[in-house]
């Protein structure tokens, strides 16, 4: 199924209402104002070794609903790499991170991201991580089946041959549904991303900032431009990496990711067929694809290892739809598979790439928490399988099984509501946009959409297709980024950078295959969006 401390105390009232960054009032009542968060050392660093010293970690306890302010609390995971210069020396305020989802944890992409500016970029702010509400180590964390038998492997195949098979995915889909509104009907109708922009505002005022710097990766795009939407006021900077359609949440975008993913995967066949000398698996794209779709149909009678069916691989090659990284390590199991019978490789970046753990079960109910909640699903069946049968027909790498990974919100117990519409205001600054021509995840034209509501934008454009394109070695790329954050430029026009080299073929499986993900991606992960 896989796609990737500190105590508060003390209150304060505010009289009048939960109020958005221009004023407008959004609830009725007082409202219980978070204290500065009591930071504390952090346990671990994100890579498991000794936290550094400028790292710190704590919580933060907020409203499980802002309409109720004096109600229930859930506990916020926060962290911090501290600026190292002093607030009367060009200190910059707090920089928050969200590396999308929805659903995954965001304190390592702090650290990530404090490491990977340039030193006079991160000195000069807070860069604070937070994982959403129900992710990672915010409490409640939302877990509703045991992955290890809920999604043992070989799965049903994804892409159904007659009704038998059909239901059977289907009651999978209704069971998953069903175990979370059993354990979890008090929290599932505020996993919206309405809620989560309101944490964000939350930790603002916990910080004591009047306004905060954010970036935003895939999802995170979202719900930073849903943030700028309710407090514009309160932002000093804004960056929306690899950027969310926001008039298209949520079926329709699952929709439109299915066409790039076809694309994406296609430009990986014909790599590979490009690099027959190496492989070995056609000179050309019609030849690879045919190797492809056969290795598919061969999985399903007799699935790699025991272990690796057709639903498996899926699961791991959609990861190639998200960085062309792993396109050596890939093709080279893929064609040990293949030419030789050797199942290992094959089996390696399985468990690597496409496995599911606790997080990633913890990840995968909070993003159909909030992709559930936040808008409405068709709940006819019939709509889905009209629209996933005209649609194989010319994206079969990944339109049905982006239908049954989403297809518990056909069933979900709390019905989507009306998502927040987007839109800009005078009192926000220039925002910055950052693209990949060829994204699969957050396809270019959703860039373009999301350009369009507001007012004033600057847009840096990769030509490449990797999702998550700042701060993972363009150049070009990371000085408009920088320079953004030091004063707020954005480009007079549209920037287009070179995107990185292809990369290059490899002859065996590298270790990079099995070992964790590295860089961003391994952040980002390849959760929903």
């Amino acid at each position: 199924m896989k796609r990737v401390v500190g105590v508060v105390a003390g209150v304060a009232v505010l009289v009048g209402g939960i109020a958005s960054g221009d004023g407008r009032a959004v609830a009725s009542g007082a409202r219980q104002a978070p204290a500065a968060i009591a930071w504390g050392p952090c346990p671990i660093g994100s890579n498991g070794r000794p936290a550094p010293a400028n790292l710190e970690c704590g919580t933060l306890r907020v409203p499980l609903d802002y309409r109720e302010p004096w109600g229930q609390t859930i506990e916020l995971a926060v962290n911090r790499v501290r600026a190292r210069v002093s607030r009367s020396a060009g200190y910059l305020g707090a920089l928050l991170v969200n590396p999308g989802g929805p659903g995954a944890p965001g304190r390592s992409l702090a650290e990530y991201v404090a490491s990977s500016l340039p030193s006079d970029v991160s000195e000069r702010y807070d860069i604070v991580g937070f994982d959403p509400r129900g992710v990672g180590g915010s409490e409640p964390t939302l877990h509703c089946v045991d992955p290890a038998v809920f999604f043992k492997a070989p799965r049903p195949d994804a892409v159904p041959k007659g009704p038998a098979e059909e239901r059977e995915l289907l009651n999978r889909a209704h069971e998953f549904a069903d175990r979370c509104g059993a354990r979890w009907s008090w929290l599932l109708p505020h996993l919206t991303t309405e809620n989560s922009a309101r944490d964000m505002d939350s930790i603002r005022a916990a910080l004591g900032e009047q306004k905060i710097s954010y970036l935003g990766y895939s999802y995170g795009t979202y719900l930073g431009a849903v943030y700028a939407t309710l407090f514009p006021a309160r932002v000093r900077r804004l960056v929306m990496d690899s950027t969310v359609d926001p008039t298209s949440v949520w079926y329709e975008a699952n929709l439109r990711q299915d066409g790039a993913f076809e694309h994406r995967h296609r430009q990986f066949l014909a790599w590979t067929a490009k690099h027959n000398d190496v492989y070995r698996l056609g000179t050309s794209l019609k030849q690879t694809s045919f190797a492809y779709y056969a290795m598919r149909d061969r999985l399903r009678a007799r699935p790699a290892g025991g272990i690796v069916g057709p639903s498996e691989l899926d699961d791991t090659f959609t990861v190639a739809g998200y960085s062309d990284r792993v396109w050596p390590a890939f093709a080279a199991a893929w064609s040990a598979y293949v030419r030789q019978g050797d199942v290992k490789g094959m089996v390696d970046i399985y468990k690597k790439h496409g496995e599911d753990d606790k997080a990633d079960e913890n990840g995968y109910a909070s993003y159909l928490g909030v992709q559930c909640a936040d808008a409405k699903w068709p709940r006819k069946w019939e709509k889905w399988r009209d629209d996933m049968t005209r649609l194989h027909r010319r994206a079969p790498f990944l339109t049905w099984p982006n239908a049954w990974f989403n297809a518990p919100c056909a069933f979900w117990p709390v019905r989507g509501g009306t998502p927040i519409e987007v839109q800009g205001s005078p009192n926000l600054p220039p925002v910055l946009l950052i693209q990949s021509r060829d994204d699969a995840a957050t396809p270019y034209k959703g860039a373009l959409e999301m350009r369009r509501h507001f007012v004033r934008t600057g847009m840096v454009i990769d030509d490449g297709g990797n999702h998550g394109v700042s701060l993972t070695g363009n150049e070009c790329v990371d000085e408009h980024l920088a320079a953004y954050l030091r004063d707020g430029t954005v480009p007079a026009r549209d920037v287009e950078c070179a995107a990185q080299p292809e990369p290059r073929p490899s002859t065996h499986m590298t270790a990079d295959a099995v070992s964790p993900p590295a860089g961003l991606l391994g952040i980002l992960g390849t959760l929903g969006l």
